[in-house]
């Protein structure tokens, strides 16, 4: 080719019609639509997304503008980066300043810690904890059931000698998401929400720039809701507290200026980054019925890494998980994040996992230069069109909720618990039948890990009553009593993680281990090692999930040497790993001579037979082990059976 046939040759422009020929000719018969993949929140993604996948309302909009969806500041984080906002574990006010004061120097931009019982035993030593900082840092608190003591405490201590700064960030409280996880609303509706909005507008007197209403969806998330719901309830929970502090003489400008929103993030990298794009374009939506202006719009952002998506087992892949999470949080336009510890699911903490955590965000921040690119997710075909599609169905469920009379009416009915529950017991069934992997857990699971049964502390959810001008007063906060009485009782949220099923499993294992007895499965190996491994090695896999060790025997090619395996093996639970043609070819009689032999013994198989079932079940096999099996419910029944074994023993 001469160099000006080179200069003048184009390439074609290739279309979607043009990939789907080719995928097609990859995909040897199967079709298209295999390639797609159907979310919890029922939404389609696509193998490939084009120009045309672009949100037509998206044309021109710019970060900072509304809808907001690409971010609150025009220049991103190059304005104001976000903060680093990890929560202190303490168990008294001295510690918690011991161990804040290491954080800030190590990178923290924020003081966050959990708002607890012990942080209020003495009224002084509080008040000079917060006043120490000197308004230095903002604050990134969820006060839940002590919001008033907590904000009497912040008065105090902004008045000390030498707070020359205003006290900024936020010390909030969700009320609705409290009686989410309680089962119920105060007493008296009205008269609670009379005191609450008095209490909060004595707070913006003295303390203006603290936002103090926050509309926190961890409760929902952490009980299994997909990002649609998520989504729907924070901003029916918004609506909700901007009407009742509407009725109690709050402007419109004032209760926007007061409110924060508050989301755990979860694994799914780009529908979280998705999630929290939506949640800004929905909430200028929303806020704009009330009339606000656009700079009211804005919604401030605080996040969290998922508590649901952690492990007590191989804690380590919990820092792939943090990271993952916090990238997205990041991408997504929060102000404020809480990266939790790899040791956070066995409710303890280092001074190692907690340095891990916040070099997380410093890494994201420092190395990855994430807080120099603004809205690094804009323009994405992908992401913009996952962003509208999370947006339009939220915004469905949002109005389905409101037609039933709000959050509360849903909660009291238990039309959100059940729309949470059902994506839940999907996500349960996933777990259960491996389709969706938590690695170390229900797959490539270490048999070799020590493990210690966990004890997590409860949240205290006492409620302090009283107004801020009487809490200040006071020489102590009371903080054992003033507990308000619930009514409408109806089904609580059920926080929890997807894993915990397979770690209890791992825990039963080990309760068998002390009392004496291995939990064991042995594999009777059919024929040469390349006919048997694959089905072995994915039983071997399938048993550790449930802490069940698998023997394997030698090369079986005759029913004598089965026997003796068995024999010697000492165990009670066996697994044929074989190929088909061994299996078509003598697998029936050869598991009918063996159980003749060993009527004790309980017999499995792994994978399914190419012919009718019902021949090896009358020969004895009990269970067919496969892809498509349920992991949770096979290991379950054997470690029963071995339960009730050891127990006979006993």
């Amino acid at each position: 080719m001469t160099i000006e046939k080179f200069k003048a040759t184009s390439f074609k422009k290739a279309g979607f019609e043009d990939w789907q020929e080719k995928a097609a000719a990859s995909l040897k018969g199967k079709p298209i639509e295999s390639l797609y993949t159907n979310t919890y929140e029922n939404i389609i993604l696509k193998p490939l997304y084009t120009e045309d996948d672009l949100p037509e309302d998206l044309s021109g909009e710019i970060p900072g503008q509304p809808d907001f969806r690409r971010g609150i500041e025009t220049l991103g984080y190059q304005s104001q980066t976000w903060h680093i906002a990890n929560r202190i574990e303490y168990s008294s006010v001295a510690e918690l300043k011991g161990n804040l004061d290491s954080a800030l120097t190590r990178g923290q931009t924020a003081i966050s810690f959990e708002v607890k019982q012990e942080l209020f035993t003495n009224k002084s030593e509080l008040v000079s904890f917060l006043a120490s900082y000197k308004n230095k840092y903002p604050i990134s608190l969820n006060a839940g059931n002590f919001q008033a003591p907590l904000l009497a405490a912040l008065t105090m201590a902004s008045k000390e000698e030498g707070m020359e700064e205003r006290l900024s960030g936020f010390a909030g409280a969700d009320p609705v998401a409290q009686a989410s996880l309680t089962g119920g609303l105060s007493n008296d509706e009205k008269e609670y929400f009379a005191s609450w909005s008095k209490l909060l507008s004595d707070a913006h007197e003295e303390l203006p720039e603290v936002k103090t209403v926050l509309v926190d969806t961890t409760p929902y998330h952490n009980s299994g809701a997909n990002a649609v719901q998520e989504l729907a309830a924070a901003i029916s929970t918004g609506v909700y507290l901007l009407e009742r502090l509407s009725e109690n003489g709050w402007e419109i400008k004032k209760a926007l200026s007061k409110m924060i929103f508050h989301f755990a993030i979860g694994s799914n990298f780009f529908m979280e980054t998705a999630k929290l794009r939506a949640a800004r374009l929905l909430w200028s939506k929303a806020a704009e019925a009330f009339g606000a202006h656009a700079e009211e719009r804005k919604m401030k952002i605080s996040a969290e890494t998922s508590r649901f998506t952690k492990t007590v087992f191989d804690p380590y892949v919990n820092l792939l998980r943090t990271g993952n999470e916090a990238f997205a949080a990041i991408l997504g336009g929060i102000q404020f994040l809480h990266t939790g510890t790899f040791e956070e699911a066995a409710g303890r903490a280092s001074a190692f996992s907690e340095r891990v955590a916040r070099n997380t965000q410093l890494v994201l921040q420092s190395e990855a230069h994430l807080e120099k690119v603004t809205d690094p997710a804009g323009g994405s075909w992908y992401v913009e069109s996952l962003t509208r599609e999370l947006a339009e169905k939220a915004w469905e469920m949002f109005l389905e909720m409101d037609k039933q009379g709000g959050i509360c009416e849903t909660l009291k009915s238990g039309w959100l618990q059940e729309q949470i529950n059902t994506t839940a017991e999907a996500r349960k069934q996933d777990i259960f039948k491996r389709k969706k992997s938590i690695i170390g857990t229900n797959v490539y699971a270490n048999l070799s890990e020590k493990i210690s049964e966990q004890v997590v502390k409860e949240k205290s959810s006492g409620f302090i009553a009283g107004t801020l001008a009487e809490l200040i007063d006071l020489k102590e906060f009371p903080v054992e009593n003033g507990v308000q009485e619930l009514n409408s009782r109806f089904q609580a949220l059920q926080p929890k993680r997807l894993a915990q099923p397979f770690e209890a499993l791992r825990l039963r294992a080990k309760r068998l281990e002390e009392a004496g007895v291995q939990p064991s499965v042995g594999l009777i190996c059919l024929g040469e090692l390349k006919k048997h491994k694959a089905r072995a090695d994915f039983i071997s896999g399938l048993l550790a999930a449930g802490g069940i060790d698998a023997v394997r025997s030698g090369e079986i090619n005759q029913l004598s040497e089965a026997a003796d395996f068995i024999a010697s093996s000492h165990v009670q639970h066996f697994v044929l790993c074989g190929d088909n043609a061994d299996y078509a070819s003598f697998g029936v009689q050869f598991a009918k001579e063996l159980i003749k032999e060993h009527s004790e013994t309980k017999l499995f198989m792994a994978g399914r037979p190419d012919e009718d079932e019902s021949g090896w079940r009358m020969a004895g096999i009990q269970e067919f082990m496969h892809v498509r099996s349920d992991a949770y419910q096979i290991l379950t029944a054997l470690l029963h059976d071995m339960e009730v074994r050891t127990d006979e023993k006993a």
